[in-house]
């Protein structure tokens, strides 16, 4: 992996571990029983693969079976984890996404002049460039399903970080091309921000496809939404458009980290008789002023 993005990788998890946690007990423990339940339940003779592993917050690595492995990209995480659970399990340091080394060399090479030994192309010149290459990268994931039709899993969970993908891709092009190199008037044309929004719904069916081809059990645990604003936040009742639950007084701003893909439907497009066994959404106080949507699905294994 290229030295820029371990370094992002590695400030991400920093900068979530140093964040204020007192309000965030409620998380925790949901997200805890969630994918400890997954665990508790797993097949002691098939491996556990835990995708986001981090440095084991969110992770009841004492439930989990001998055969688990971790996977999470940050240089340091394992490490993490054993500090934390004096546990050291395999682990897997890859890109879930499989795009963003050809995401960091797009952009590298957008902002020189291919004409001039290198000379540096104007940054809004190099945003134009790179947001028509974008569409033309991919981003298969292909580690992942490697791993998952050699291993065949029992139970496959995901410790919140399909909701990263956008975060990392836009740390990482933001450390190219300089800081904030997006459109702020959200009534005028952002080509970048539109095309890097593209590639990472792109990226996430990618990866619920090979999440799909999974032998055994799932259990997801994602940023459904981003919730900016607003007072006395709660949920309402349970309904598939997570935005109509929010209640709360004040000016809210939302934003989809997910850029438009819902797991679920993808998962059930890929698979429609792997049973949802469970589902349920809580918010997340992150920062003063910044409420995340959590929602948590286990799915049965396929139906053969």
């Amino acid at each position: 992996m290229a030295p820029l993005l371990r370094r992002l990788l590695a400030a991400e998890q920093r900068a979530f571990l140093h964040r204020d946690r007192r309000g965030w007990m409620e998380h925790l423990a949901r997200t805890r029983a969630f994918l400890g339940a997954g665990l508790a339940a797993a097949d002691a003779a098939r491996p556990v693969l835990i995708l986001g592993a981090g440095a084991g917050l969110e992770v009841p690595w004492g439930q989990a079976p001998k055969d688990s492995w971790g996977w999470d990209a940050d240089p340091w995480s394992r490490a993490r984890t054993g500090l934390r659970h004096l546990r050291w399990p395999a682990w897997i340091f890859e890109d879930l996404t499989g795009g963003l080394e050809a995401l960091e060399q797009a952009a590298r090479r957008c902002t020189r002049e291919p004409w001039a030994e290198g000379r540096a192309r104007p940054r809004e010149r190099a945003c134009a460039r790179l947001a028509g290459l974008l569409p033309s990268l991919g981003a298969e994931g292909t580690a992942l399903g490697s791993w998952i039709a050699r291993y065949r899993p029992g139970v496959v969970l995901s410790a919140n970080v399909m909701g990263q993908f956008g975060v990392v891709a836009q740390r990482l092009l933001e450390e190219i091309l300089g800081p904030w190199p997006w459109v702020e008037d959200p009534e005028e044309l952002d080509p970048l921000g539109e095309a890097l929004d593209q590639w990472i719904a792109r990226s996430l069916r990618a990866h619920l496809t090979r999440l799909a081809a999974t032998p055994g059990s799932l259990r997801l645990v994602f940023d459904r939404g981003v919730v900016h604003g607003g007072d006395g936040l709660a949920l309402g009742a349970w309904t598939d458009a997570w935005e109509e639950q929010l209640l709360g007084r004040g000016r809210l701003e939302v934003e989809d980290p997910l850029c438009g893909v819902d797991p679920v439907a993808e998962l059930r497009l890929r698979d429609p008789v792997r049973e949802v066994l469970k589902r349920e959404r809580w918010l997340w106080p992150v920062a003063p002023g910044q409420t995340h949507v959590v929602e948590a699905v286990a799915l049965g294994p396929p139906v053969l």
